[in-house]
């Protein structure tokens, strides 16, 4: 490996013992959480180094640049899972449907039908999560909590979609205590919705970053979407 391998190898290990010591504190199974690798603003190449490290989820938030490293690594073995978790609008709906395998930040019905619509009958159905404001934070985006649960059911519907679970980017708070609490709200919802519709796939709650993934594991995350520890600090100038 060069030195820039290297890093990216030992970056990557250390996030994956947070995470396990997490899961441990929280006496959960060292298999409970999965790691999402959030490449942004990195280049494909970057992405490969991390994925021969055994990486296989990778989490882009600018749809056209995702979709790019997705076309320069496809044929990737094993084969990379790719994540879009960033705003989607109704005219980049069609990139998601036809490239990713994931999409985390479906608000609305609108978009969900889109997606159903657009993604390919050749194609395994398209894994969605619903993004939720769980905070009330006046820059996010998401679906109000009181508001999920009629808009999974309608979701829950859709022929090409399979609905996983729910997505959640709360407003940082100080202290550990602070951010399990509003992780905790997410979790008491996800439940909420579990029981109710009785999915048998809904088994995603997304929430956690680099700053308090811990926290997230403490209160149910199944899924944490780490970049900056993994990756490094972005350029958005370049």
């Amino acid at each position: 490996m060069s030195n820039s391998d290297t890093v990216l190898r030992d970056n990557l290990h250390a996030v994956q013992a947070r995470i396990a010591a997490a899961c441990a504190a929280s006496a959960r199974g060292g298999n409970s959480v999965q790691l999402l690798a959030v490449s942004k603003t990195f280049s494909a190449e970057d992405v490969r180094q991390v994925a021969a490290c055994g990486q296989r989820d990778f989490g882009e938030n600018y749809i056209q640049e995702g979709v790019d490293k997705i076309i320069a690594l496809k044929g990737s073995q094993p084969a990379l899972v790719w994540h879009c978790i960033g705003p989607m609008q109704s005219n980049k709906t069609k990139l998601v449907a036809e490239h990713f395998d994931w999409a985390h930040t479906v608000d609305r019905f609108k978009i969900a039908q889109r997606l159903s619509d657009q993604r390919s009958a050749h194609l395994a159905p398209l894994n969605v999560c619903l993004q939720v404001n769980i905070d009330g934070g006046e820059t996010k985006s998401g679906i109000a909590p009181d508001d999920v649960l009629a808009l999974a059911a309608e979701v829950a519907k859709l022929p090409r979609l399979a609905l996983r679970g729910l997505m959640t980017i709360p407003d940082p708070v100080d202290g550990f205590d602070a951010q399990v609490a509003v992780h905790a709200k997410a979790r008491a919802l996800f439940d909420e919705v579990k029981a109710a519709l009785s999915l048998p796939q809904f088994d995603t709650l997304s929430m956690g970053m680099t700053g308090d993934l811990e926290a997230a594991v403490q209160a149910g995350s199944t899924m944490v979407r780490v970049g900056t520890a993994i990756f490094g600090g972005r350029n958005y100038a370049a």
